[in-house]
C-alpha cells in the first residue's frame, strides 16, 4: 500500500470520528433536554483546543513518534466515546449534566489534537517521502471530508441522531483508527542535546510567530472566522429541526434528514478542496481569505430566509457555501502556517493554529452563539419530543453581520507578502 493511501486512510477515519456526533450532538442534548447547554460542550471542544494541541504536538515533535501518539489519543477518546453511551443508554433524559459533560470533555481533550497532529503526520511524510505537500495535501485531506460525511450519513439512516449510539459509532471509529496508525512509516522526534529553557522545552516558543506582525493578523483573524464555522455546525441541526413544530414543513426532508442535508457542506468540501492549490497559486492567501469570509456571510443570510418547503434552496445553497467557505480558510490556513514557520516547530506551528481557531474560535463562537439562540428562542414540546423554537431568523441575521463585518476589516488591515 502507496504512503498517500495509507494517509489518506487515516485522514478519512480521522473525520469520521467526528464526523458521527459533530453535527448531531446539538439534536442529541435537546432530546434529553439539555437544549439550553448545547454551547457549553461545543465550547469545551475549543478549550481543551487552546491547551492540548500545542502540548500533544510538542510530544510528537521531541518525544513520541507523531503516529504513535496519534493512535493513543484516538483509543482513550474512544473508549471515553463508549463511557458516554453507556451512561446515556442507563440514564436517558435523566442522565446528569455534570457527568456527561466531564465524560465528553476527557474524550475531546484527547481527540481535539489529534487534528493538528493528523496534519503534522501528513506533512512530514509527504516531505521525508519529497512528495509535493501543497499539490498533495489537500487530496489527502479531501478524504477525511469523504469520512466525516459518511458518518453523518451513518448516524442519520440508521436514526442515531437523538441516540447515545452516535458515540458508539465514533468510538468504534476511533479504535479501528489507532490500530491503523501502526501501518503508518516513522516521524522522526527531534533530538537535542542543547539545553532548553522551560518555555522551549513545552514548546511555546512556536508563539514567537506572533512577531511577524501580518502573521499574528492572519492568526487572529482565522480565529475568528473559526466562530463562523462552529456556529453552525453547533445550532444547524437543531434549527432544521425546529421545523418540525410547523405543520407544512414536518414531514420535509430537511426535517427528517437534517444530518444528509448538513452533508451538502461536506460533500462541497471536497470539491472545494481540489481548488485550494489552484486559488493560491493565482490568488494571494488575503483574497482567498476574503472570498471565505463573504461565503460565511452569504451562508447565514440564507439561513435567515430559508424554510425546508419552497426555500429548501437556501439551505442546500447554504450548506455549498458552507464547504467553500471552510476549505479556504482551513486548508488555506493549515499551509500558509507550514510553510512560514520553522522546520524545527511544524508540529508546534500547527498546534498554534489549532489554538486559535479550533480553541478560542470555537470557545468564543459556540458561547456567544448559545446566548444569541437562548435570547431569542424557547423549548417547545411537542408529543413527547422537545425543540427550540423561536425568532431563528434574527440569530441568523445577527450572524451574517458579524461576518460581514470581520470581512470589511480584515480586507482593511492584512497586507501579506505572497508565500504561497
Amino acid at each position: 500500500m502507496s504512503l498517500k493511501i495509507k494517509l489518506a486512510i487515516t485522514c478519512l477515519l480521522q473525520y469520521a470520528v467526528l464526523g458521527a456526533y459533530s453535527t448531531s450532538l446539538g439534536r442529541y442534548l435537546v432530546n434529553i433536554g439539555m437544549g439550553n447547554k448545547i454551547g457549553y460542550f461545543y465550547a469545551m471542544m475549543g478549550i481543551v483546543s487552546i491547551v492540548m494541541p500545542a502540548l500533544i504536538g510538542i510530544i510528537g515533535d521531541r518525544w513520541i513518534q507523531a503516529q504513535r501518539l496519534l493512535g493513543i489519543c484516538h483509543l482513550i477518546a474512544a473508549l471515553m466515546m463508549f463511557a458516554i453511551a453507556y451512561y446515556g443508554y442507563i440514564n436517558g433524559a435523566n442522565s446528569s449534566f455534570a457527568i456527561l459533560f466531564l465524560l465528553f470533555s476527557i474524550s475531546v481533550a484527547l481527540y481535539m489534537p489529534t487534528i493538528s497532529l493528523d496534519n503534522s503526520v501528513t506533512l512530514n511524510l509527504l516531505s521525508d517521502a519529497d512528495i509535493d505537500t501543497v499539490k498533495y495535501f489537500s487530496v489527502i485531506r479531501m478524504f477525511g471530508t469523504i469520512g466525516f460525511i459518511f458518518a453523518m450519513w451513518a448516524v442519520d439512516l440508521l436514526g442515531y441522531q437523538t441516540s447515545q449510539m452516535q458515540f458508539v459509532t465514533s468510538g468504534i471509529i476511533g479504535v479501528v483508527l489507532a490500530l491503523f496508525t501502526y501501518a503508518l512509516p516513522h516521524c522522526h522526534t527531534r533530538k537535542t542535546k542543547e539545553r532548553q529553557s522551560l518555555f522551549q522545552t513545552l514548546g511555546l516558543s512556536a508563539f514567537k510567530l506572533f512577531k511577524q506582525k501580518q502573521l499574528a493578523i492572519f492568526l487572529i483573524f482565522s480565529m475568528l472566522i473559526n466562530v463562523c464555522l462552529q456556529t453552525t455546525n453547533s445550532f444547524a441541526n437543531p434549527f432544521f429541526n425546529s421545523f418540525a413544530t410547523v405543520l407544512q414543513f414536518a414531514g420535509t426532508f430537511g426535517v427528517n434528514h437534517s444530518n444528509i442535508l448538513m452533508s451538502f457542506g461536506q460533500m462541497s468540501e471536497t470539491l472545494f478542496m481540489l481548488l485550494v492549490p489552484f486559488m493560491l497559486r493565482h490568488l494571494s492567501i488575503k483574497k482567498v481569505m476574503l472570498i471565505s469570509m463573504l461565503g460565511w456571510t452569504i451562508h447565514f443570510a440564507m439561513f435567515a430566509f430559508g424554510n425546508p418547503g419552497d426555500r429548501m434552496w437556501m439551505f442546500v445553497f447554504a450548506m455549498i457555501l458552507y464547504g467553500m467557505a471552510f476549505d479556504f480558510f482551513s486548508i488555506a490556513g493549515t499551509l500558509f502556517v507550514d510553510e512560514v514557520a520553522d522546520s524545527s516547530m511544524r508540529a508546534s506551528s500547527q498546534g498554534v493554529f489549532m489554538i486559535m481557531t479550533g480553541g478560542f474560535g470555537t470557545m468564543i463562537g459556540t458561547l456567544w452563539a448559545q446566548v444569541t439562540v437562548n435570547s431569542f428562542t424557547v423549548q417547545t414540546k411537542m408529543a413527547d419530543n422537545l425543540y427550540t423554537t423561536g425568532n431563528w431568523n434574527t440569530v441568523w441575521t445577527i450572524f451574517a453581520v458579524y461576518a460581514l463585518f470581520i470581512c470589511i476589516v480584515f480586507a482593511a488591515i492584512f497586507k501579506p507578502k505572497k508565500i504561497i
